[in-house]
């Protein structure tokens, strides 16, 4: 098991692919922690990953509420002295041009998609630092690295991340801290479901699969929880600073 003795909090990780990474880095010994807004969705990865023999609990936050968020990395630090993995996976799609996008979704978007990643970075930093070591690996997209039709607002907050990305692991390698990228594609989830719907529907999505990625087809939750595995493990260990974009080709079409 890769990850023996090392603790993990995941955010998002009630559904989809941060439920599969969580289950994946349990399964390779790592302790999990689990963030989720919602109980339920939590509480179901975390019995998933109990069923298996592992280790794993549950907290319900919204991650951009600072104090919330505050209180559980310090509950955690306080539990368990540490937090080796930090893996910024919470996000939300907000469809919309310039000129139809709600602002208010707007600033929800990068709420969610890029001030909650830094401030959970912020908070885990000190602890990451006094121990020389950590990883962090925050979620951005395939759209952080190319155009997204009439998706500025997630767009933009998926080209943030990859920034931020950068920015920290030049800050912090010398602290023996480690931060990543990772850039998911087209993966069939109900996340994906305002931009199915803006694009016409699921026989639209399909039609451009085949159109536009190489492989022609979804990935699978199971495949992007291998990528994330990667990253956060020492099987990246030279690694930092950049960005994984598991998309079945689309960004090279």
């Amino acid at each position: 098991m890769i990850l023996k003795d090392r603790v993990a909090l995941v955010t998002g990780a009630g559904s989809g692919i941060g439920r599969a990474g969580a289950v994946l880095l349990a399964r390779e010994g790592a302790t999990l922690v689990v963030l989720d807004r919602n109980h339920e969705t939590g509480a179901e990865t975390v019995g998933t990953i109990r069923a298996e023999g592992n280790d794993a609990d549950s907290y319900a936050v919204d991650v951009t509420d600072d104090d919330e968020l505050s209180a559980v990395i310090a509950d955690v630090l306080a539990r368990y002295g540490r937090i080796d993995i930090l893996h910024n996976h919470a996000g939300a799609q907000v469809s919309g041009d310039l000129e139809t996008v709600d602002p208010d979704g707007f600033d929800r978007s990068w709420d969610l998609n890029v001030r909650a990643h830094f401030m959970a970075a912020r908070l885990v930093m000190p602890a990451m630092k006094a121990a020389r070591k950590g990883v962090i690996l925050n979620t951005s997209s395939s759209s952080g690295v190319l155009y997204d039709r009439e998706m500025i607002a997630y767009t933009t907050s998926k080209h943030a991340v990859i920034a931020m990305t950068r920015q920290m692991a030049g800050d912090y390698g010398r602290f023996g801290i480690r931060v990543n990228a990772l850039c998911p594609g087209w993966v069939d989830t109900p996340f994906n479901d305002p931009f199915i719907a803006q694009m016409g529907g699921r026989g639209r999505i399909e039609a451009y699969m085949q159109d536009r990625v190489p492989l022609g087809r979804w990935g699978t939750v199971d495949e992007i929880a291998e990528a994330i595995l990667f990253l956060v493990s020492d099987r990246s260990s030279y690694m930092t600073g950049q960005i994984l974009v598991v998309d079945g080709g689309e960004t090279v079409v």
